[in-house]
């Protein structure tokens, strides 16, 4: 660990005791199975442990970082410096007597689940969420969506906890979100999604669950299962990563244990023993190819996450 990021363990250890495991591999948190160890990892298993944690780590002046369901990032073989919290902040609650009905969640709540809450108490609007794997905090940040809506349609409230503000309660515009991005995800701004409140409309189940399987179906149809990050790169502006990444010919192309899948072009598979540089290898080769070939320059829609320092120059 770098001299400049020296953590004070004793210290951490007092506080977090159990909750706090020391040089521990991420690859097990993460939808691609890779990854290396967080110098600490510390587990938020409610919205009150994780702005506990986030409070208690600032004033440390700790350097942290939330990890939520591990989807659309890769998290590197060096590792993550500092502390990384795993944000377990799972709980739900639907209300259909308000107008409009509204779902609260913590953070850490899983994309999925929240569409089947939404279902069984005979809400629609988060529908398209069904098949999307990762956590509530992670779709604010990234404004993840599918199937023409995206979590800034749906967002009435989030509660964030700011470094020098405090707890506030942000409406959608505050985010500023664009296309699979917010003022969070590029650094313009720094605070920490604690939960948020999503509007809903009352609708009948079984129209809500024929919309569901017909999503999933989809998702089915048109994506790879498998190890992945999903969708590795935002589609270019009236075109799509995947068909150029197919067009160039490198469908089915490996890099050690990782794999532009056959299926999608635009998903990157660890078929097997994968690390963090087969991988970003086949992100720089997909680029690259597509650049030479057509003059786009892909953008990734994925995170790179951790200690990247050895690739900087090409970041």
């Amino acid at each position: 660990m770098p001299e400049s990021l020296t953590l004070p363990l004793q210290t951490l250890r007092q506080h977090y005791g159990d909750r706090l495991l020391e040089d521990f591999p991420l690859a097990k948190y993460t939808s691609a199975r890779i990854g290396g160890p967080a110098d600490a990892l510390i587990f938020a298993d409610s919205v009150y442990e994780l702005a506990e944690a986030v409070e208690h780590l600032w004033s440390l002046d700790v350097p942290f970082s939330v990890l939520g369901g591990g989807c659309n990032m890769l998290v590197s073989d060096a590792g993550v410096r500092g502390v990384v919290l795993l944000n377990k902040a799972s709980e739900i609650r639907v209300q259909t007597d308000s107008q409009p009905p509204t779902l609260w969640a913590g953070s850490g709540a899983n994309l999925i689940a929240l569409s089947r809450q939404a279902a069984q108490n005979g809400c629609s609007g988060l529908e398209w969420a069904v098949g999307i794997p990762g956590t509530l905090g992670g779709a604010i940040y990234g404004n993840a969506g599918a199937h023409g809506s995206e979590i800034a349609d749906q967002l009435e409230l989030a509660e964030v906890l700011h470094p020098e503000k405090g707890k506030q309660d942000w409406s959608p515009d505050q985010f500023d979100f664009s296309y699979r991005s917010s003022n969070l995800k590029r650094n313009e701004v720094q605070a920490v999604v604690l939960s948020a409140t999503l509007n809903l409309e009352l609708g009948a189940a079984q129209e809500i669950q024929k919309k569901m399987d017909r999503y999933l179906a989809i998702r089915r149809r048109n994506q790879p299962p498998g190890a992945s990050m999903g969708s590795m790169f935002k589609n270019p502006k009236g075109d799509h990563a995947g068909r150029l990444i197919e067009a160039v010919g490198l469908k089915g192309y490996r890099i050690g244990g990782a794999e532009i899948n056959a299926k999608h072009a635009n998903f990157m598979i660890n078929i097997g023993g994968a690390t963090a540089a087969d991988m970003y290898q086949l992100i720089q080769k997909a680029r690259q190819t597509v650049k030479d070939e057509f003059g786009v320059e892909l953008v990734l829609e994925i995170q790179l996450f951790g200690d990247w320092s050895q690739y900087q120059e090409n970041i």
